[in-house]
This record gives C-alpha cells, sequence and structure tokens, in this order.
C-alpha cells in the first residue's frame, strides 16, 4: 500500500504542468538579496515574479530627519559600486535647490571621477556577467583594471568602494600631484585591455549562444518599461542624460552614444564596451581642458535652501538616477526621492524571460546590471 501511494506520488508530480522554482535569494547570480519566482513548464519559464526588500533601509525617510550635508553619505551606499555617481546626482540636486553655481574645475574633476567610476563599474559588471554565464578568466581581467581606477580613488578620497567624493558646492580638497599621471597612465592601458576582453568574447561560440537572441526588446518595449542606460541604448534608443539634459560641463565634450541594434543580451554587452571607450575619451578631454581655480563654491555652514522643490538627473552607469528634493525652508529636506535605474530597469526582467530556459535567467539578470542597495533602497 505505501508503495502504490510512492508511485502515486511520483506520477502526479511529473504530470503537473508547471512547477514554481525559487531562484535567489541564497543564489550567486542574483547577488545574495533578490529573489526571483519562477513558473516552469518543464526548463522553460512561463511567468516570473521579482520578490525585493530585503535589503531596504529606508534612505528616502531617513532623510528627513538629517540636514542636507548629513544625507550625503547615504548615497554613496545605494550603488555601491557607483558610489561617487550617486554622490553627484544628490549634491546636484541640493545645488539646483540653493542655485549655487558650481566653479568649472570642481565641475571638470566630478567628470573625471564619474566617468572613471562609470569604467569601473562596466569592469564589475563585465566580470561578474561573464562568470555568471561561465567565463571565469575574464572576472580576473576586469579585476586587474578595476584595482587601479580604485587605487586612484583611494589616494585622493580615503575610500575605495564607498567612496564620498563630493561635497554641496563642489569638492572638499584640489586632487593631489600625481592625480593627472595616474589617470593619463590608466587611460594609456585601457584600449588593450578593453582588446582583451573582446578577444575573449565577441566570437566566443558559448559567450554567442548564451546571449545572441536573448532577452530580446524592441525600442518600444524598452521606452514603456521607462528602461534608461545601457538597457534602453541596446534596444537602438539614443537616450542618454549627459546629451539630453548637460550637467556638470557635460556639454564641452565630444563623445558618441552607442546604440543596439537587436536589443538582446550580446548588443546590451556592446554598449557597455563602447561606453568603457567613450568615457576614456571624456576623461582625457577633461584632464587637457582642466581649468584652474577654486575647487568650492561658497555655500553657508547651514545650509537652508528656499522653499521650493527640483528634480535632478544624472546618467549613472546603469542609467538615469534622479533626486526629487523639496525643501519647506529648513535645514533638513521635506522630501527627499529617488530614482533608481537599477529599481526600475528590473521590471523588464518578466518581459525578458518568458519564453526562455531558467539558465538563460542567470544571462538576463546579468545583463540588466542591477545592484539591490538601489533597488531596495
Amino acid at each position: 500500500m505505501q508503495e502504490q501511494n510512492s508511485v502515486k506520488s511520483r506520477e502526479t508530480l511529473f504530470d503537473a504542468e508547471e512547477m514554481v522554482l525559487n531562484m535567489g535569494p541564497q543564489h550567486p547570480s542574483t547577488h545574495g538579496v533578490l529573489r526571483v519566482l519562477l513558473k516552469l513548464d518543464g526548463e522553460t519559464v512561463t511567468d516570473l515574479d521579482c520578490d525585493i526588500g530585503y535589503l531596504h533601509r529606508g534612505v528616502e525617510k531617513i532623510a528627513e530627519h538629517d540636514t542636507y550635508a548629513m544625507i550625503t553619505p547615504y548615497w554613496d551606499r545605494l550603488d555601491y559600486v557607483a558610489a561617487v555617481s550617486g554622490d553627484l546626482c544628490y549634491v546636484g540636486g541640493v545645488e539646483k535647490l540653493l542655485q549655487v553655481e558650481v566653479p568649472r574645475r570642481a565641475q571638470y574633476l566630478r567628470v573625471i571621477l564619474t566617468e572613471l567610476q562609470r569604467i569601473a563599474s562596466h569592469l564589475l559588471w563585465l566580470g561578474t556577467h561573464a562568470i555568471d554565464i561561465g567565463a571565469v578568466t575574464v572576472l580576473l581581467y576586469c579585476f586587474r583594471e578595476r584595482e587601479e581606477i580604485l587605487k586612484i580613488f583611494e589616494d585622493f578620497i580615503g575610500a575605495r568602494l564607498t567612496a564620498h567624493a563630493f561635497r554641496i558646492g563642489g569638492l572638499w580638497w584640489d586632487i593631489y600631484p600625481e592625480f593627472e599621471e595616474r589617470v593619463r597612465d590608466f587611460l594609456d592601458i585601457l584600449p588593450d585591455r578593453i582588446e582583451e576582453y573582446e578577444v575573449l568574447l565577441n566570437a566566443n561560440r558559448i559567450w554567442l549562444s548564451r546571449t545572441v537572441g536573448i532577452g530580446v526588446l524592441s525600442s518600444e518595449e524598452a521606452i514603456n518599461l521607462s528602461l534608461t542606460g545601457p538597457v534602453l541604448r541596446g534596444s537602438g534608443v539614443r537616450y542618454d542624460v549627459r546629451k539630453a539634459q548637460p550637467y556638470s560641463s557635460y556639454e564641452e565634450f565630444e563623445f558618441e552614444v552607442p546604440i543596439g541594434e537587436n536589443g538582446d543580451t550580446y548588443d546590451r554587452y556592446l554598449v557597455r564596451m563602447e561606453e568603457m571607450k567613450q568615457s576614456a575619451l571624456i576623461i582625457e578631454q577633461a584632464l587637457d581642458g582642466l581649468p584652474e581655480g577654486p575647487v568650492m563654491a561658497k555655500v553657508p555652514k547651514v545650509i537652508k535652501p528656499p522653499a521650493g522643490e527640483v528634480y535632478f538627473p544624472i546618467e549613472a552607469p546603469k542609467g538615469e538616477l534622479g533626486v526629487y528634493l523639496v525643501s519647506d525652508g529648513s535645514n533638513k529636506p521635506y522630501r527627499m526621492r529617488i530614482r533608481p535605474p537599477a529599481y526600475i530597469n528590473l521590471q523588464s526582467l518578466k518581459r525578458m524571460a518568458i519564453g526562455h530556459l531558467v539558465a538563460d535567467v542567470v544571462a538576463l539578470i546579468g545583463t540588466i546590471d542591477i545592484v539591490l542597495g538601489e533597488v531596495d533602497r
């Protein structure tokens, strides 16, 4: 009798039309704190839902109880692999509230640091994306170059990961004497190193089989999902905040906005590879034209912006990062709202994954390039 029941249970299990599978949160490719609920027909994804909030810290609510200056370090910990970009977004929003003009030298230095951060962020993305799919060598190569950027940050800012680079009004201090030389040395080696990554991956048949035609998003779908950054540009939409709404003197630099043709995982890879080359071009121009002068504007010791509200966006490595600030005239914001690109881009995972295999979900999480500190906040 017991044996008959066991056989019947097995038959019921295998006769089931669909199966629900938890991928994460304790899963390497979901970055430790993302739970993806998969509904499967065999190994094919028929539905998907993301369960987030495991890393939620309530940054937006905390901001209502801290002064404007005290809030800045929280932005280092949103996208913690692109801390410098987060700083620029927040201080730019406060400066817009104050109507403060940041010195041009500080603007150029901000561009240099944030573009270095973009390269470092893309290197981390490429290394982890590749190892998720099975290419171990690329991770070691990418960390080799990323380490050089982190050393530059460490010597200038004092931190490697959550680098607190900017202050409201500019920079707290000017660059050290060897800064320019070290950045140029890095720019000299970068093209050859990017070529090494491309030699490893561009025509690799395993890489192509895991990325070409996987997670295709049309330009219309990407726009309707409010996607930004490389995910949007991979679908052929040439939108970049640095071009559309220039900030920090970006209008003074010549660079291209790369786009894809097919909107698949391989196109998004190509877009990010080209973005690293364009970032290097921007940094070189900023170093060549770096103005003399102060790096800090005159701002009051106690920052009390006039009552009003602003929205300030930047082009972060993962897309449009924006801050919405409401001031009531006090030294603390009445309201702070973050527009995180990783959180908004994550909603595309369902659209991209349905119809693909479970193994492809790993590649699709990687192609979005999420950081859960920014998703959960």
